[in-house]
């Protein structure tokens, strides 16, 4: 994400990296170019508007709020730190969180996708991009992981830890404790 707190940089500063088109800008600062009444990112390929006609503003809703519409070319909704740029970690990270909060205890990964606003082949394959597994592979690593923690740090019954950690059956629970530790979940209880 940018920097919120970082200074903005002055009208010259801004300028000269626009008509470079430092890409260590982008993201950085827009420009609005009052001729045409549009805005740009830094790195814009169309040719760069007469300095003495540009403004410049720390974000694109702030180019907005000024009348600005945004470029087709250069796309300013898509630059570094916005939800676009961010691109498929942004939805695999909302996945994540929904995920960790207990949603496929429950749910379905069909369900998931869909309030992910994706389809479930699109959420499978963002999964095997940035994690390496299927929605329901991170699910079930999730639950075993709550599990153990249960186990480690309460008294509750092993009947307790399963329904709590998000595990359907008694039967499932003990059956991937003894498939991943080789020992059923009792054996991993300290005295």
């Amino acid at each position: 994400m940018i920097d919120v707190v970082a200074e903005f940089p002055d009208w010259k500063t801004c300028d000269r990296a626009r008509l470079a088109r430092d890409r260590s800008y982008d993201g950085v600062f827009f420009s609005g170019v009052k001729s045409t009444g549009i805005y740009c990112r830094p790195v814009c390929p169309v040719r760069p508007a007469k300095s003495e006609n540009v403004g410049f503003y720390p974000t694109a809703a702030a180019a907005e709020q000024a009348g600005y519409r945004p470029c087709l070319r250069c796309r300013p909704e898509a630059a570094p730190g916005s939800p676009a740029w961010m691109g498929t970690a942004t939805t695999v990270g909302r996945a994540m969180r929904l995920i960790h909060a207990g949603y496929l205890d429950n749910g379905t990964v069909h369900q998931l996708a869909e309030t992910l606003g994706i389809g479930s082949r699109h959420l499978a394959r963002l999964f095997s991009q940035h994690l390496g597994a299927t929605p329901s592979q991170v699910a079930a690593t999730v639950r075993l992981q709550r599990a153990k923690r249960l186990i480690d740090t309460t008294d509750l019954t092993l009947a307790e830890i399963a329904f709590a950690s998000g595990f359907g059956s008694i039967r499932r629970f003990n059956a991937v404790f003894q498939k991943l530790y080789g020992r059923p979940p009792s054996s991993l209880r300290r005295p």
